[in-house]
């Protein structure tokens, strides 16, 4: 397992921005296939986008795609999410993760390591 500290979450309006940073200590991150998962209140842990482990791989949610993107530098041995044209349904705990198996996956059973979760949540 590799810790992970996710960061940047905060209240924004609807439409706004936000970049989540997932930062890993004492580990290379570009070993890993790294996820961002949502969870609002009283929902399920949902996928939301997934980059392998060199970046050139990225997958998205229908609900986020367009919207949201995945970035990593692995010599800061950080991952990103971009959130843009944020919806007062994007609220939810933002978790980052990430799995060894080199291929992205949008089951949250799938990652092995977990991020403490970071905050948003969008006013309309």
């Amino acid at each position: 397992q590799v810790p992970l500290v996710a960061s940047g979450g905060g209240l924004v309006q609807a439409g706004g921005s936000l970049r989540l940073s997932c930062a890993a200590s004492g580990r290379t991150l570009s070993s890993y296939v790294m996820g961002w998962f949502r969870q609002a209140p009283g929902k399920e842990r949902e996928f939301v986008g997934g980059i392998s482990g060199s970046g050139s791989s990225t997958r998205y949610s229908d609900s986020v795609k367009g919207r949201f993107i995945i970035s990593r530098d692995n010599a800061k041995n950080t991952v990103y999410l971009q959130t843009n044209n944020l919806k007062p349904e994007d609220t939810a705990v933002y978790y980052c993760a990430a799995r060894t198996f080199p291929r992205i996956s949008v089951r949250a059973s799938d990652y092995a390591s977990w991020g403490q979760g970071t905050q948003v949540t969008v006013s309309s």
